[in-house]
């Protein structure tokens, strides 16, 4: 087994920040979708609460509830190889205190065969980062735009606050994250967050200087309804294709060119 197929875990993902190795991260949210990307060589998945946007049609991430990352988790833990997969704790799982945090994270871990979990906060959630790791639950913390926030901090905007996010990152660092997700920050900005802590940043439209990146698989692949974000590229149009695919689809059956004889059994 050669080093791109070892699985990945918690420290050697940590390490690659001081390998100078950057790290690849997508989001993934079914089975058939995680070993595609697996296969291909990311270094991480993030099943994100984001389902709640791309998966089920909703404006937030709001909605995604406990038993739904439970159920996607699980797809996506059951279909990876190499890849190491973090699960997004989604509102409200972590919120109301320790005790309810660790539940929450604790059955992740032990009803799927994911890593670690990703929670919202910095100094104000160094605390139940804390616990969780103490508990022996590797966490991702993420700072920045926090979608989870998204009524109180007024939309989806960039996070320019300095002091706050080189405090946040500095809070969670020490509470135990071993890895620090950074969304919409400007660029200079989270290069110097990235200098600034030990553990790896990954970046979402927060520039190159993080020691890595993640994307939405559906901004990536073409998937995307509606408006492509800034901080997104896409690498193929699948949306097209799948459009193009279903349209000779129906003709041909409408036509009666399909099922030919090659399709049909004796």
């Amino acid at each position: 087994m050669d080093a791109h197929e070892t699985p990945m875990t918690v420290t050697r993902f940590t390490a690659m920040k001081s390998a100078g190795q950057k790290i690849t991260m997508l989001t993934a949210y079914d089975y058939t979708m995680a070993r595609l990307l697996d296969e291909a060589g990311v270094d991480g998945l993030l099943v994100g609460d984001s389902l709640a946007m791309v998966v089920q049609g909703h404006p937030t991430t709001l909605p995604a509830t406990m038993e739904q990352m439970l159920y996607h988790a699980e797809m996506v833990g059951r279909a990876v190889r190499r890849a190491l997969v973090v699960v997004d704790m989604p509102f409200m799982s972590y919120q109301l205190g320790v005790r309810d945090a660790l539940a929450n994270a604790g059955r992740i871990l032990k009803q799927t065969r994911c890593q670690a979990v990703k929670l919202e906060g910095g100094a104000d959630q160094a605390e139940i980062v804390a616990a969780l790791v103490r508990a022996g639950i590797p966490v991702m913390a993420h700072l920045g735009l926090r979608p989870q926030s998204v009524h109180q901090s007024g939309g989806y905007s960039v996070q320019r606050n300095r002091q706050q996010l080189l405090q946040d990152s500095q809070a969670v660092q020490q509470a135990g994250a071993f890895s620090i997700l950074l969304e919409c920050i400007p660029a200079d900005l989270a290069a110097e967050i990235t200098a600034s802590v030990q553990v790896p940043t990954i970046g979402i439209g927060a520039g190159s200087g993080c020691d890595g990146q993640i994307q939405v698989i559906h901004d990536v692949v073409g998937l995307t309804l509606g408006r492509l974000p800034r901080h997104a590229k896409t690498y193929a149009d699948l949306k097209t294709a799948i459009q193009q695919a279903v349209a000779q689809y129906c003709q041909e059956v409408r036509q009666g060119l399909f099922p030919s004889a090659e399709h049909s059994f004796r």
